[in-house]
């Protein structure tokens, strides 16, 4: 059953309580951390993004370096994201792209920008993506949000041969692609065997477009070289290092605040050395303009 894996204090009062579920795998595959119900379901949401490129690339999209990263991405909306989701369209119209209109995450881009696009979107790069797959190999690019599409069954595959195991159920994610579930160690499972394709390379050589300026799947893969970190909504993140550890974590209630922190624990607790992200260990709980508290791992 799912464990109790984070506490939220406040002036020394346990206020609110995060259940879960955290897997951490070993470089040999075999388990080194399993906290809660790991054999259970999950909707990986954003955390698909990198199976999702690495099938658009088998596909033929011409994809590397930035527009690689910005594929298996959720990024921030920032104008050098926009800029690089019109290059991977190649001259295809915006309308194709079937995520919904949206404000950039980046704060100061949302600032200056007038009303919510599709190219703004967090998702837009993936999506950009799959269209240029779909030119390549030729497919319908109206449809490819389909489930039945060639594109999205070749995800299917993709993340089933990564993660070992069949996949129990397909939804449909916020920006409208397909998303699948199976367990939580099966996703550890996949990301295990993601850090050694051309997309892990590309995240961990571009993490500014994975998320953006501040982002913290940025920010920890610029603090820990050689980290892939991918977060998805409702409290599911991965992570991943070149010598082959992965961590893959869901949080029940799925707020996000504690899941960095429970995922680098996860880390930590097989040998690696998460020291230079230290800070983000816990999170901090502010009152009156200071610090009165944590979001803390208890695990």
């Amino acid at each position: 059953m799912p464990a109790l894996l984070a506490e939220v204090t406040r002036s020394g009062f346990v206020e609110s309580l995060h259940h879960g579920s955290v897997v951490g795998l070993l470089p040999d595959g075999a388990v080194g951390v399993s906290v809660g119900a790991v054999e259970d379901p999950v909707l990986p949401r954003s955390c698909m993004k990198p199976f999702q490129a690495l099938a658009c690339l088998a596909a033929g999209a011409p994809l590397a370096g930035p527009s690689l990263a910005i594929a298996a991405g959720s990024h921030t909306g920032e104008n050098r994201h926009v800029e690089l989701v019109m290059q991977l369209l190649g001259g295809l119209p915006v309308g194709l792209l079937r995520c919904p209109p949206s404000w950039p995450e980046d704060e100061q881009t949302r600032q200056r920008v007038t009303e919510p696009s599709r190219v703004r979107m967090n998702c837009s790069g993936k999506h950009a993506a799959m269209l240029a797959a779909c030119v390549a190999a030729r497919w319908p690019t109206q449809s490819y949000l389909e489930p039945s599409h060639p594109l999205q069954q070749l995800v299917l595959r993709t993340f089933e041969e990564l993660a070992g195991e069949s996949v129990v159920h397909t939804a449909i994610d916020g920006c409208g692609a397909p998303v699948f579930a199976l367990s939580l160690h099966g996703l550890a499972r996949a990301m295990q065997g993601l850090v050694r394709t051309p997309v892990a390379d590309a995240m961990r050589g571009f993490p500014e477009y994975v998320g953006g300026t501040g982002h913290v799947n940025t920010v920890i893969m610029q603090q820990l070289p050689g980290v892939v970190a991918k977060g998805g909504a409702e409290g599911v993140l991965v992570l991943a290092t070149a010598a082959g550890h992965a961590v893959a974590v869901k949080v029940l209630d799925g707020n996000p605040r504690a899941t960095t922190a429970i995922g680098l624990t996860a880390l930590a607790a097989m040998g690696f050395d998460v020291s230079p992200a230290k800070e983000s260990l816990s999170v901090p709980v502010s009152g009156g303009g200071q610090v009165v508290g944590e979001v803390r791992v208890v695990f």
